[in-house]
């Protein structure tokens, strides 16, 4: 990949970032708003308790895409798995209709792999329109992390071009900022001698990746 494609990759990322922060931080700043013209003590404390939900859902995502999508330089080559899972687990706090089992037995994940794991968590996040179960397991053996994200529920709304991404057959000049994090994640994976791979059915869908346990390898 290019300087310019470098650039183009890291300007999607932070619209992606931008377009998810909006919500969040424009509900602070109404909050504000409303702090600052209302004068019945009920009504302040409601708004109060919108302001402290909001602040809190700012930085969960902006904990997420830290380590999503940046260098994340609070972390060594390895992460504890209790990081990404309360990243995650964040992630679907206000989404009552979705539920998440584990399957990760590692007591910690090289870096590479937790951005993979993170994106593809996300991306199955975000398809479960409906709500529906999140499978996620993460496995070490043979000096390969495997990684496995299933999406189930009665609708799954995933895009075909986040799965050419993934799979990196997405020309560079269709990415967008809703393709962009896929795009990361399949070139993380190609650079390390791994690989990701999707499936998909009306009601499931499947991201799996393999990657190298290469010592000292930093995404």
């Amino acid at each position: 990949m290019d300087d310019s494609q470098s650039i183009d990759l890291a300007a999607m990322l932070c619209s992606r970032l931008c377009h998810d922060m909006l919500s969040p931080v424009g509900a602070l700043n109404n909050g504000l708003e409303l702090l600052a013209m209302e004068d019945d003590p009920e009504m302040r404390k409601s708004v109060i308790a919108l302001l402290e939900q909001s602040a809190t859902t700012s930085t969960n995502k902006l904990k997420f895409f830290r380590l999503a999508f940046g260098a994340a330089g609070g972390f060594g080559d390895r992460v504890d798995v209790q990081e990404p899972k309360a990243l995650i687990n964040a992630l679907v706090a206000d989404k009552d209709k979705v539920e998440i089992h584990w399957a990760i037995e590692a007591a910690n994940l090289a870096k590479p792999a937790v951005k993979v794991l993170l994106n593809f968590a996300q991306i199955a996040i975000d398809a479960l329109v409906r709500g529906g179960t999140l499978d996620i397991g993460a496995e070490v053996r043979d000096g390969n992390c495997e990684i496995v994200v299933r999406a189930t529920g009665t609708k799954v709304a995933f895009d075909d071009n986040i799965g050419k991404a993934i799979d990196g057959s997405l020309p560079h000049s269709e990415l967008s900022s809703r393709t962009a994090a896929a795009h990361m994640i399949h070139l993380l994976a190609e650079g390390s001698g791994g690989g990701l791979q999707y499936a998909r059915t009306e009601e499931t869908l499947v991201l799996g990746a393999v990657l190298p346990e290469a010592e000292g390898l930093i995404g």
